[in-house]
């Protein structure tokens, strides 16, 4: 039986970031390892404290930031650059340490936590992390607002994205990338594909499976497959124990061998991974990375998960207009356009798609970039969770993993 994680939820973070760090071969060689400094550190973190306030701007005198974000998440060219970012620089002269240290929300979250709580600077002036988690950090009142009128390509922001429940009117927070959570397979190991969750079970594919350390992504898809809206408010730990208890049946069996982040992609190249839940965008990169059309990727039958990516500034930044200035020049949508065409993920810039039917005519039908109504209808973003239902999803959740 897999051992219990500490009741403490601080404790149980670490504990899980540390496991994380174990199956992610870029943290070991970042050597991002969890010590009893850290733990020190996390323990004398102020519990109940007030909001920390924002750091002064001191973006005049200093052209410069740091953004933190995903792997296979920013254009690139053949010499491992940035030819958007390179040009923003050229543009703006702010000089930008872009960073790739995003690989789990959770296990990220854990390496700046203490220093958002104190409202100390935690190495980014801006980062992308999924929805989900900036709701949590904007409760906890670590991220600092935003200045329109230095964003005025705000404006080219979808209406659809504008007001969601934990920031009516991006106050606090602007999307990056959107995406679908589904399902992927290797088509030379595993030729005959899949359209249903059920479809991941089979004998054949028996320690052959990995799927998705975000629990909205992996437990939504399990939900859906069960007949559960996910988005509405009709659902509670009744039907998640349910999913829960699928989840465990297959780690527990061997048919699942991973519950991951990024680091799932490695997987696939290797021949580890044959099958799994999986971010989309993530298959066209390995395609690329192989050479050919090796790998594919489908919504399931009972839906998949639309979520979204999100920059926020923290409460420690110095340069929070600089982080401004980015963010309106990626809205710029024949930028946006030109990241969505090498990211494949779903821009969230108005103006973006007409852009891209004109300079990328052969990604203009790609569902998983510019998606139809059709394709739409069959993905579903996991509702904003309460306080109490999110520690009991994700302790629940974290017990399944660790055990994994």
């Amino acid at each position: 039986m897999p051992r219990q994680l500490p009741q403490d939820p601080i404790i149980r973070d670490l504990v899980l970031q540390a496991r994380r760090m174990q199956l992610s071969r870029r943290h070991l060689l970042q050597g991002g390892a969890i010590g009893a400094g850290a733990l020190a550190l996390a323990a004398c973190a102020p519990a109940g404290s007030a909001a920390p306030k924002p750091a002064e701007d001191n973006s005049a005198n200093d052209p410069s930031l740091v953004w933190g974000n995903w792997p296979a998440y920013l254009d690139e060219d053949d010499a491992g650059g940035y030819p958007t970012l390179q040009r923003f620089e050229e543009q703006t002269g702010i000089a930008v340490e872009y960073r790739v240290d995003v690989d789990d929300n959770n296990t990220f979250y854990g390496t700046i936590k203490d220093q958002l709580a104190l409202g100390q600077y935690p190495g980014y002036d801006t980062f992308c992390l999924t929805e989900w988690m900036v709701a949590r950090l904007i409760r906890f009142g670590y991220v600092q607002e935003l200045n329109a009128d230095n964003i005025p390509n705000k404006a080219n922001l979808a209406p659809a994205l504008l007001n969601p429940d934990f920031d009516p009117g991006r106050k606090l927070s602007l999307p990056w990338q959107n995406g679908f959570a589904g399902l992927a397979w290797d088509t030379e190991a595993f030729p005959k594909g899949l359209e249903s969750v059920e479809d991941l079970w089979q004998p054949d594919l028996k320690g052959k499976v990995t799927v998705l350390s975000e629990l909205r992504d992996t437990m939504g898809i399990l939900l859906l497959a069960q007949g559960v809206d996910i988005s509405s408010e009709d659902w509670g730990m009744d039907e998640y124990s349910q999913a829960i208890a699928t989840l465990e049946e297959h780690v527990t069996s061997g048919q699942i061998f991973g519950i991951k982040g990024n680091e799932y992609m490695q997987d696939f190249i290797a021949g580890d991974a044959v099958a799994g839940i999986c971010w989309s965008g993530d298959i066209t990169v390995l395609n690329a990375e192989v050479g050919y059309e090796r790998f594919k990727f489908a919504l399931p039958d009972s839906g998949g998960t639309l979520w979204g990516d999100t920059f926020v500034v923290p409460m420690g930044s110095t340069r929070k207009t600089n982080a401004e200035t980015l963010m309106n020049y990626y809205y710029e949508p024949e930028v946006a356009a030109e990241v969505a065409a090498w990211v494949n993920y779903i821009t969230p810039v108005v103006g973006a798609a007409e852009v891209a039917a004109d300079v990328y005519p052969e990604l203009a039908d790609n569902q998983l970039i510019f998606p139809n109504e059709e394709t739409l209808s069959n993905a579903h973003i996991f509702r904003t969770l309460s306080s109490a239902d999110d520690q009991a999803f994700n302790a629940e959740f974290q017990r399944v993993e660790l055990g994994a």
